[in-house]
């Protein structure tokens, strides 16, 4: 069990317990786009979902369901997430930042319910991060 206190890692006085994870990638940011947006790269970070259109809601197969909030072509999106037996929803935002020829891919994910489910969310985003690399290569 991940001990909470109000000095635990990723705790915030507004937003509860956050995470992030970037990684730079040899690949145009308009490509990196287009593959985080496309079924397989839904598939990769999200789930088993194409309905990532502004104000719509989404159901993913594992029971866990959304709203896409913000989606800004070419830039970043935000989400809200919530998976079966949480509370309320969390938001998980996903960023493509140009840096050069290359591109930083960043996931943010914030109102993580405690600290177990931060250390959860933080691998699976390495995770990701491992497979798109995987793919970009």
């Amino acid at each position: 069990m991940v001990k909470q206190n109000k000095h635990s890692t990723g705790l915030t006085k507004d937003v509860g317990f956050q995470v992030g994870a970037r990684r730079t990638f040899p690949i145009d940011y308009k490509d990196a786009w287009r593959l985080l947006t496309s079924k397989k790269g839904i598939n990769i970070w999200l789930g088993n979902t194409s309905n990532l259109i502004k104000g719509k809601q989404y159901n993913l197969s594992d029971g866990s369901k959304g709203e896409v909030r913000v989606y800004s072509p070419n830039s970043h999106l935000r989400i809200a997430w919530q998976p079966p037996g949480w509370q309320k929803a969390s938001t998980i935002q996903l960023q493509v930042i140009p840096k050069g020829d290359k591109t930083v891919i960043a996931f943010h994910q914030e109102l993580l319910p405690g600290a177990k489910e931060r250390e959860e969310r933080r691998k699976f985003f390495s995770s990701v991060l491992d497979q798109l690399e995987q793919i970009i290569k």
